[in-house]
């Protein structure tokens, strides 16, 4: 069967069904998606299947009919009314939390509503005013600003639209060392994307990087060579060369295969046994991000999830965090009705010491 390239969403990345002939670019199909049934748009194909394929494809359901098209005409107009009224109740009980897209499944019998939030709140009221205004399956799942940019999308300092949006699916780990083996200039408006965080095109070439660094000398150490001492004073990546100083004070460029054929070597460079192997930075399981789903027969349920939100705390505890000496507990005792003095007084009130000032030697 071909192979036909489809499409959820515009500016969207594209994935790849088989399905059968006679489908052409711009059409709308009906697929099996984990929601149920979904609605895509033919975007390239048909195209021959991989000889090499090693798993096979998933398949088009069906071409869909003029009122499948409606309906998803329909559900996108009911996301962006679910947008609003939940922009507006967001408002009404002051969240700091941002709204990004609402997702509404085919047959509406789901919709998911992803946002951003610096830290967790306590979300279970919003839950509910949603659950009774669609009467339908909510879930509200926190998200990070990278994949806020990859379902909002937005154009990069290249000048093209972001490459999570269009073909980036998973996010590769990007570290600030890349951009200094890179040799960038580590200024943050140059080597930070759309969502504040570092480029993900950083990581395209890293592995070209580390396999040259594993093969290069340290730059500014002095080597014992066949030609005597030399110093390395710079590594160029792209030509595969290294800049060193000889002895004579003349600077020459050769290649790592002709510095390997040095037998260069540092015998002032011994390792202590004593110290012990540096141990890997242990990684963190999980990354904090909520997901909430309710729906309208189980919306007692939200009560019972205390341990996922942040509560309010003690005025007592609040007190003693606070530094005070008596601040809180002078406000509990007042609100009990013991000012002081009266009976359980564990004792008389500590006096506060007096410093006495220091006296000048004359």
């Amino acid at each position: 069967m071909p192979i036909y390239g489809l499409r959820f969403r515009s500016l969207g990345q594209t994935s790849y069904y088989s399905g059968p002939a006679g489908l052409n670019p711009g059409e709308h199909v009906l697929i099996e998606a984990e929601q149920g049934h979904a609605l895509a748009v033919i975007v390239s194909g048909p195209a021959r299947p991989l000889s090499d394929q090693e798993e096979p494809l998933p398949q088009i359901l069906r071409l869909a009919s003029p009122e499948d098209v409606r309906r998803g005409e329909a559900n996108e107009q009911l996301s962006r009314e679910a947008q609003a009224f939940c922009r507006q109740c967001i408002r009404q009980r002051d969240l700091d939390m941002k709204l990004v897209d609402v997702e509404v499944f085919f047959d509406r019998s789901k919709l998911i509503f992803y946002f951003t939030a610096p830290s967790r709140i306590d979300f279970r009221d919003l839950v509910k005013d949603l659950v009774r205004e669609y009467r339908a399956r909510i879930e509200l799942r926190q998200i990070g600003v990278r994949h806020e940019t990859q379902m909002v999308g937005a154009v990069g300092n290249c000048g093209m639209v972001c490459c999570c949006r269009r073909y980036l699916r998973k996010f590769a780990p990007v570290t600030i060392r890349m951009a200094k083996e890179q040799n960038l200039f580590l200024n943050p408006a140059k080597i930070s994307g759309i969502c504040g965080r570092l480029l993900c095109c950083l990581s395209y070439e890293q592995e070209n990087y580390d396999h040259f660094h594993k093969n290069c000398p340290r730059l500014g150490k002095k080597y014992q060579t066949d030609k005597g001492a030399m110093k390395v004073l710079r590594a160029n990546m792209f030509r595969n060369s290294l800049a060193v100083l000889t002895e004579a004070n003349e600077e020459l460029e050769l290649t790592l295969e002709e510095w390997q054929a040095l037998s260069p070597h540092r015998p002032e460079s011994v390792q202590n046994p004593q110290n012990p192997p540096r141990q890997a930075p242990k990684a963190q399981v999980g990354d904090g991000l909520l997901v909430v789903s309710a729906a309208p027969d189980n919306l007692d349920q939200l009560d019972m999830m205390d341990e996922l939100f942040p509560h309010e705390e003690p005025e007592l505890q609040r007190g003693q965090e606070n530094g005070g000496d008596g601040a809180g507990f002078a406000h509990n005792d007042a609100a009990n009705g013991d000012a002081g003095g009266g009976q359980g007084d564990p004792g008389k009130p500590r006096r506060k010491r007096r410093r006495k000032p220091h006296s000048r030697a004359e």
